[in-house]
Formats: structure tokens, C-alpha cells, sequence
């Protein structure tokens, strides 16, 4: 059984046990409340709402940290997040609010950049100074201040830690998409080599054995023109026998010339293993071969960018992509169900994408809007 947690894990564990732990008291002042009363009053209502709603809020979003951009959903939860955190201390004149807001810190780096992430630790721990001030503490103002900004000092903490774990992940993230890389392009190299050795072989094959074949056809047609009686007659099988070997031989140059192709569906695999939140469907031609290792090349590195591009700015959960032969054109396409953008922006990585394509006389065509996910279509001439 494996019990190895990634730092994503950790974090939502470590903030939902924190999470347990603000609520002791929460139980201990219901129970009490119904002790004396008999019921719910409106402000233990509140704290527990309050409280829930910090619950789900922090597992809707502490479940999908990722380490590339994040969408406007993640923004909205965050701050109904903060006001539910705030909302506790408020409810339950306390600074359990503050220990809340001290879980947040730690996803804080995941959402927000860091500088905005700092201003927003600090802001949301100003907002509990009132209930220093007017609770049951009854703190002076500089006193409030001052406990706000000792639990943003630990929060700050808290703070770092989960930037080092982003940090971390990230790093992470880099050697899965660079050891899929190798492995893609050691696959290619592979199946370069496998059909260059093929192609030296039926070149020896052919300049060799075929010539001395030929030769000796020639030579016995000569000599059945030379000969006469039985001797003629074992001549004409001779000649007979060598042109079959010379066929025999011209057909198996034939395959494998034919043979000595690459594999393209088996070289992208490596690229579309492992690959994290996002679920890729690829489909391709059968035996879809091609006789152009620097056309292989460059179908290899748009597919590896297309997932990268996808991961990094689409927020999409699948990727269908698909490779095919029409006539003397090899098309891939690319399909997310990502946000989509109003107006497609060449980054550097699609721009590179793109000269690759227009380096091989082909064409690249981006097709999306918002809500409706990213399309490209490439179109490369087969021969060229």
C-alpha cells in the first residue's frame, strides 16, 4: 500500500485537521448553550454556519491545487473562504477566525502571486480587530493591532511553507514533463535508427547481391546462346533459377524499404503517460506511419506542446487529440474543454509551434472563444 502524499495532499490534510480542531470549542459552546437555554442563540447559529461553510469552501478549493494558472472559480471561493474565516471570530467573539484564516495562508501561494497573496494575509487579519476591541477580550486598539499582526506573523509562516511546497511541486511537475520528453524522444530516436539500419541494409542488399545476381543472369543467358544438348539445357535452368533469385531479392529490398518507417502513434505514448488533471484521449490512424524522421520531429514536439499549453492556461479537465492521414496530408488536432479565450495570443510556445509547422510548408489553425474551449488544427504535406 502506498502512503506517500504529494505536497497538495498534505496541505488539505494539515488544514482540514486544523479545521477539526477550531471546531472543539464550537461543540463545547453548543453544548453549554443548550445547557443553559435549551436552545440555538443567533449568534451560535452563525458561528456554526460560519464554520461549515469554511469547511466545504476550503475542500472545494484545497482539492484541485495546481501548480499552473487557476480560474476566476478559485478567486470567488477564496474570498467567500476569507469572509467565512472573519465570520467565525465575529460570531464567536474570539480569535479562532484568525486560526482559520492561518489554514488559508497555506493555499494562499497556490491562488494568488505572492505579492497579492501577502496584502491579502494582512488585510483579512486587520478585519478581526473589532472583535479584539469589542468582545470579551476588550482590548485596547493598539493591543488589538498588535494580536492581528502577531497571528499574520504566524500565518506568514504558514504562508511560506506553502509557497515552497508550490515551489516544490512545480519542480516536480518540470521533471515529469521533461522525463516524458525523453522518453518520447528516445522512442523517435529509436525508431530512426531502426529504419536507417533497415535502409543501409537494403541498399547492401540491393547494390550487392543484386548486382552479382544480375551479372550472373547475364552471364548464363550468354553462355545458353553458347552451349547446345543436354549441357544448353542445364544453362536455360540456371538462368531461370538466378532471375528468380534476382526477383526474390528485388522484393525483399521491396519490404524492407517499405517496412523502414516510424511508428508514429507508439513515439508520442511516453508524452500522453502520467500526464496530472487532465484526462487525454488519442486517437490515430491505424499503422499510421512516416518516412520522414524531421517530419515525426515536428509532429512529436506540437503534440507536447499542445498538452503543455493545455495544462498550463486552458484549465480544462480533457484533451482529445488526433492524428490522421487524408490524401497526401497528415492533420492533428487538438480539443480541450477549457475556458477558451475571446482572442487567441501566439505565446512563445504556440509561436514556436507555429514555425515549426511553416518551416514543412504546412498550416495552424486556432479556433476558440470563451467557454468553448481551445482548438488547433495543423495540416502537413506528406513528401515534402
Amino acid at each position: 500500500m502506498n502512503t506517500r502524499f504529494n505536497h497538495q495532499q498534505l496541505l488539505r490534510y494539515a488544514g482540514l485537521f486544523t479545521w477539526i480542531m477550531v471546531g472543539i470549542p464550537l461543540i463545547y459552546a453548543w453544548q453549554q448553550g443548550l445547557a443553559e437555554n435549551g436552545l440555538l442563540s443567533r449568534s451560535m447559529l452563525g458561528w456554526v454556519l460560519s464554520f461549515l461553510a469554511f469547511g466545504i469552501l476550503y475542500i472545494l478549493v484545497a482539492g484541485k491545487l495546481s501548480v499552473y494558472r487557476r480560474g476566476w472559480r478559485d478567486g470567488l471561493y477564496l474570498l467567500f473562504l476569507t469572509i467565512s474565516a472573519v465570520a467565525v471570530s465575529y460570531y464567536s467573539s474570539t480569535g479562532l477566525g484568525s486560526v482559520l484564516l492561518m489554514v488559508i495562508a497555506g493555499i494562499l501561494p497556490w491562488i494568488l502571486p505572492v505579492s497579492f497573496g501577502l496584502i491579502w494575509l494582512v488585510i483579512s487579519h486587520l478585519t478581526v480587530i473589532p472583535v479584539f476591541i469589542f468582545g470579551p477580550m476588550d482590548l485596547t486598539g493598539w493591543e488589538a493591532l498588535m494580536q492581528s499582526l502577531l497571528y499574520a506573523g504566524f500565518s506568514t509562516f504558514v504562508f511560506v511553507t506553502g509557497y515552497v511546497a508550490k515551489l516544490q511541486a512545480s519542480a516536480r511537475e518540470e521533471q515529469r514533463r521533461l522525463n516524458a520528453e525523453l522518453r518520447a524522444t528516445r522512442a523517435l530516436l529509436a525508431e530512426s535508427s531502426r529504419v536507417g539500419e533497415r535502409l543501409r541494409i537494403s541498399r547492401e542488399v540491393h547494390d550487392l547481391l543484386g548486382h552479382h545476381l544480375t551479372a550472373l543472369s547475364l552471364n548464363l543467358e550468354v553462355a545458353g546462346h553458347l552451349t547446345e544438348g543436354l549441357a544448353q539445357e542445364h544453362v536455360k535452368q540456371s538462368h531461370a533459377l538466378a532471375k528468380l533469385l534476382l526477383a526474390d531479392v528485388r522484393e525483399a529490398v521491396s519490404e524492407m524499404r517499405h517496412g523502414g518507417s516510424i511508428d508514429i502513434a507508439a513515439t508520442i505514448e511516453p508524452l500522453l503517460q502520467s500526464v496530472p488533471n487532465l484526462h487525454i484521449e488519442f486517437k490515430a490512424d491505424q499503422d499510421l506511419r512516416l518516412d520522414d524522421a524531421s517530419l515525426a520531429q515536428v509532429v512529436l514536439r506540437c503534440v507536447q506542446e499542445l498538452i503543455t499549453n493545455t495544462i498550463k492556461h486552458a484549465g480544462a479537465k480533457k484533451l482529445e487529440l488526433t492524428l490522421q492521414k487524408l490524401d497526401n496530408l497528415l492533420i492533428l488536432k487538438s480539443e480541450d474543454d477549457g475556458i477558451g479565450v475571446s482572442l487567441a495570443k501566439l505565446g512563445n510556445g504556440l509561436q514556436g509551434m507555429k514555425e515549426r509547422v511553416s518551416a514543412l510548408n504546412g498550416q495552424m489553425v486556432i479556433q476558440t472563444a470563451p467557454g468553448h474551449g481551445f482548438s488547433v488544427t495543423i495540416t502537413l504535406p506528406l513528401g515534402v
